[in-house]
């Protein structure tokens, strides 16, 4: 008899995870003698606790394909470090309850965590399941794939916003401003704000400076940067990732709080960059924090992105299937021009709990910059355009609405 299923997102969203649930289900689907039903959990680990769950077969193939082009996470996320005891425990109990041998996993670094805990925990009890992590970060900071899903679509906007506030400011400069910072995300690696100087198509063109925590800051280079940039162009823009560390390796932005995972909430370093600059150097300065915005902006995804992100969720089903247990699909990159990548699995226990630092070839000798090896990594990566349907003017997606089936277990209480 075949056995069910179970997804689940986990983690901050993209422009393209839920193409990945499209991949996984879709795949699924074309083998109804080896997966039953194919459930998604609400709100990721937190859903399968709450024994929250939903029977993807109430989707059609046409509601299924929606998935491709939807940003967000459509069965919806969250942030929860699964422990040990009880919270494992009852997870194993929904799983025999809903004859669960499938699960699949869809986050970046701490939902690679929690997959490999299941796995370890479904090893040591002898419980036949199959549990695989799908790959999904806009940091990229995930090891053994040459990329993460998400991150292409991610690096595309972030480079066209700062192409186009760069000319934006480049009108104005002569009277008004002429320092622009766009603080973007990465508390650790600055994969996102070393992509962003894919826009600097020509010497005067922005971005002039990028920081990224590979490199330390310090206040007085930073200025003379910004000083020689403004004498040189007539105005400075500049992408900081949010995790800027100072010399001795501390957060500019502590906000002195933490997430469920334990890492430091960051409270924005555009700001603290802007006023620098205006009590340094005097010059009018404005910044803008990407946030939520670069990681929703399903708008400008990329074709390459959305094509990866469908490709790791098939190849999940794929592993699965052939009985590959605790792999994540990763992808290899074959040839940069023209760009050919394949996948094959590696070793979730040789993901969880690591990170993929952006390496300092691919940044200029100063750091500020994106070097030529960087352009060649970086550029496959946001080509082709995968414009979602239109109406009225503005994208039309979903309001996914979903109804949950009937729980088998009494309730449990996890936050």
């Amino acid at each position: 008899m075949p056995k069910n299923a179970l997804y689940a997102q986990s983690g901050g969203v993209t422009p393209v995870i839920n193409a990945s649930a499209f991949g996984i289900i879709h795949s699924a689907r074309q083998h109804p003698d080896r997966i039953g039903t194919v459930y998604a959990a609400e709100n990721g680990v937190l859903g399968i606790l709450n024994e929250r769950l939903i029977d993807t077969a109430q989707l059609s193939d046409a509601q299924l394909a929606l998935l491709k082009t939807t940003p967000g996470g459509a069965f919806g996320s969250c942030r929860h470090k699964l422990k040990h005891g009880a919270e494992l425990k009852r997870l194993f109990e929904i799983f025999t309850a809903h004859d669960i041998g499938y699960l699949f996993y869809n986050g970046g670094g701490d939902s690679a965590d929690t997959c490999l805990k299941v796995a370890e925990y479904a090893q040591y009890q002898g419980f036949d399941l199959c549990a695989i992590h799908v790959p999904k970060t806009i940091d990229n900071d995930l090891p053994l794939t040459d990329n993460s899903p998400g991150f292409g679509s991610v690096a595309k906007y972030v480079a066209t916003s700062i192409r186009e506030a760069g000319l934006d400011v480049a009108s104005m400069a002569s009277s008004s401003t002429r320092v622009f910072i766009l603080e973007v995300m990465g508390r650790h690696t600055g994969w996102i704000a070393a992509s962003a100087g894919l826009a600097a198509n020509h010497a005067k063109a922005a971005p002039h400076l990028i920081l990224t925590p590979e490199v330390p800051f310090e206040a007085g280079r930073f200025l003379k940067a910004v000083q020689e940039t403004v004498a040189s162009v007539g105005y400075c823009a500049v992408v900081a990732s949010e995790g800027l560390r100072d010399t001795h390796g501390v957060f500019l932005s502590d906000a002195g709080s933490t997430d469920a995972f334990g890492h430091a909430q960051l409270g924005g370093v555009a700001p603290l960059l802007a006023n620098m600059v205006k009590v340094e150097l005097g010059h009018k300065c404005h910044w803008a924090v990407a946030d939520y915005l670069q990681r929703a902006a399903r708008h400008l995804a990329s074709a390459t992105d959305l094509a990866q992100a469908i490709a790791v969720g098939e190849a999940a089903v794929t592993y699965a299937l052939a009985g590959v247990k605790s792999v994540m699909p990763a992808i290899v990159r074959e040839d940069s021009e023209p760009y050919r990548w394949r996948l094959e699995p590696v070793p979730l226990l040789e993901v969880a709990n690591r990170e993929k630092p952006l390496p300092l070839a691919y940044l200029s000798s100063d750091g500020m910059h994106l070097s030529a090896a960087g352009r060649e990594y970086f550029a496959p990566l946001i080509q082709g355009e995968a414009t979602p349907p239109f109406l009225d003017g503005l994208p039309a997606y979903p309001n996914w609405q979903f109804e949950l089936v009937t729980p088998r277990l009494p309730g449990f209480n996890a936050e």
